[in-house]
């Protein structure tokens, strides 16, 4: 079974990517379409919706099972900006940080307290299932680590002294908000209800 990964983030693609390893899936990528669309505007005032939205769009445009995902960043002391904003928060992923890290300007350890957010929309023929990981953590006063994607060198998850940025792409999958949420929908494509029930996985 073909599954669109309907997203133009790298980052976002190689997670799914690994973590679909084995599942049955035949992954392609917005580039694998004849004429890829352009995105449709996110106009979900949650991740959810946002999710779903692309999920929809691609699906209606590619005739294929589709997986698109929204996510980003809340910090608690700003109200949970930039929320379904982080993507929208400045062109560029340094200068989303050196936004974000400029309004925490003076803000101590104990109030940067964050959680990163991700919602996985799953849409096909008659199919439409949100999957929603959450990483709860603080924001860290400089950046630090170069993998990942984001606000990653910014996120410190709960339990960790290291940045996500400075974790493998494996071992941030196993406590990251994008991990938990595709261990979801890995779990409902190969059990009762899912594309290929009843066979262990997508045929």
């Amino acid at each position: 079974m073909k599954l669109l990964i309907a997203t133009s983030n790298a980052g976002k693609v190689t997670e799914l990517a690994e973590a679909l390893d084995g599942v049955g899936f035949e992954l392609l990528g917005l580039g694998d379409l004849p004429s890829p669309p352009e995105p449709p505007e996110e106009t979900g005032a949650t991740f959810e919706e946002n999710a779903l939205l692309k999920a929809r769009f691609y699906h209606e445009r590619s005739g294929l099972l589709t997986v698109a995902d929204d996510s980003g960043v809340e910090v608690n002391i700003l109200g949970g900006r930039p929320g379904v904003e982080s993507a929208r928060y400045a062109p560029t992923d340094p200068e989303r940080i050196e936004r974000l890290l400029g309004e925490l300007d003076g803000v101590p350890k104990s109030e940067r307290t964050a959680r990163f957010v991700c919602a996985l929309a799953l849409v096909g023929e008659n199919l439409a299932e949100v999957f929603t990981g959450v990483c709860g953590g603080h924001i860290r006063h400089l950046a630090s680590g170069d993998s990942g994607f984001g606000f990653d060198p910014i996120f410190v998850p709960e339990g960790e002294t290291r940045s996500f940025a400075e974790m493998g792409t494996a071992e941030k999958a196993l406590i990251s908000h994008r991990g938990r949420a595709i261990e979801k929908f890995v779990e409902f494509v190969r059990g009762d209800g899912g594309p290929g029930a009843g066979s262990g996985g997508p045929p």
